[in-house]
């Protein structure tokens, strides 16, 4: 049926996508897809409790290999009946915090196996085909006390539990900075938006994700916290590799600080191949300007390999410059040479070099005029 098939291309374009940003997993495609997609399996085959027999998965600190995610004990699927098979994750232990302070005791209790999760949206899917296998999840959906936004001195503070619909509809966001709601209305679906969070994303670290694009365009700040001390990391600086961030065993990003910016305009532009599908390329930005001069400015660039999700050369060109057509048009070019795409299902690399520039053009273009007025 139209439907099992499109289950079937939706499951193998995700391993696509995660071994794409994952090269040193020993595990050959073919074997995932036919193993995992194409055949039933026994469900006396599947031992749930042996789950763990070959373990590996991201942590914290990086890519652990020796995953095998195919039939079998270690397998990644299980029989639903008439010949289909669907997807489990192995087995783990589950735990609920009810405060900050909670979910950091059973951090350092459970140790550098535990995973957190709030909309689950990220972690789940890759527990399900076995690229992450945590010992222990704890759910941190309570911690209400990190799902704000708020202005606090001259910056916006917008707490990692914030959902992204309420980031969406935030008319305090919207009235600093129109990046926000462009980026938020082209991530997923509404299903997502409704659970996902802020930090979550941010913490997937997944090198095509929109808000890693819009903090980095916008230099933001995460706060993160351990039981003893809270550090700063700069956005731009927050992503070490792909599904790798600065957060540490026994930590929490609490919040995410942008400064307020008088005088500027942001936008968001996305290519995708489909509503909700992972980005061709997506680009976003920030203009200051003080008269007719570009006194601030900031790129933020996603899913096509560009450094720390932007590019700072680019935004040199601009700063200082009146902002005319030619000066963007050849920082935007500046960003499609500078950025690494790779070739895969959603085009070739010179076609995606291209398209950077391009969408980097008209978020740069509709951000100047924006903050000359112009809110259209």
């Amino acid at each position: 049926a139209p439907t099992h098939d499109y289950q079937y291309e939706k499951a193998a374009e995700d391993y696509l996508h995660f071994l794409k940003y994952l090269p040193r997993l020993p595990i050959k495609i073919e074997s995932l897809l036919s193993d995992n997609y194409r055949k039933p399996v026994d469900r006396h085959q599947m031992d749930m409790n042996s789950g763990r027999a070959s373990k590996g998965g991201l942590t914290r600190s990086g890519v652990e290999c020796n995953m095998s995610p195919v039939r079998g004990k270690t397998g990644g699927g299980v029989s639903a009946g008439r010949g289909e098979s669907m997807q489990v994750p192995a087995v783990f232990d589950y735990e609920r915090a009810s405060t900050v302070e909670d979910a950091l005791a059973l951090l350092v209790r459970h140790g550098p196996e535990a995973r957190l999760i709030a909309g689950g949206h990220s972690l789940l899917p890759m527990m399900k085909l076995r690229l992450a296998r945590p010992d222990v999840v704890i759910d941190i959906n309570e911690l209400r006390e990190l799902d704000y936004i708020r202005v606090e001195g001259d910056e916006l503070a917008i707490g990692a539990m914030t959902r992204h619909a309420t980031v969406l509809e935030s008319p305090l966001l919207a009235q600093h900075y129109h990046i926000f709601a462009e980026a938020e209305r082209v991530i997923a679906d509404p299903l997502v938006r409704n659970r996902g969070t802020v930090g979550g994303s941010l913490c997937q670290a997944d090198p095509s994700e929109d808000l890693s694009a819009v903090f980095a365009a916008l230099r933001g700040r995460v706060m993160i916290r351990s039981a003893t001390q809270t550090r700063t990391v700069d956005a731009r600086g927050f992503h070490v590799g792909p599904y790798q961030t600065e957060v540490r065993d026994a930590e929490i990003l609490t919040e995410v600080r942008v400064p307020l910016r008088p005088g500027s305009g942001s936008c968001y532009q996305k290519v995708e191949r489909r509503a909700g599908d992972w980005s061709i390329a997506a680009a976003g930005a920030f203009v200051q300007l003080e008269g007719d001069l570009v006194v601030d400015v900031g790129i933020g660039i996603t899913a096509v390999g560009a450094e720390q999700f932007t590019c700072s050369e680019a935004e040199e060109i601009l700063r200082g410059s009146d902002g005319s057509e030619s000066v963007v048009e050849t920082a935007a070019r500046r960003c499609g040479e500078l950025c690494n795409p790779s070739a895969d299902q959603r085009g070739p690399v010179d076609y995606k070099r291209h398209l950077v520039a391009v969408l980097v053009g008209r978020a740069l273009t509709k951000s100047i005029a924006r903050a000359k007025g112009d809110m259209s």
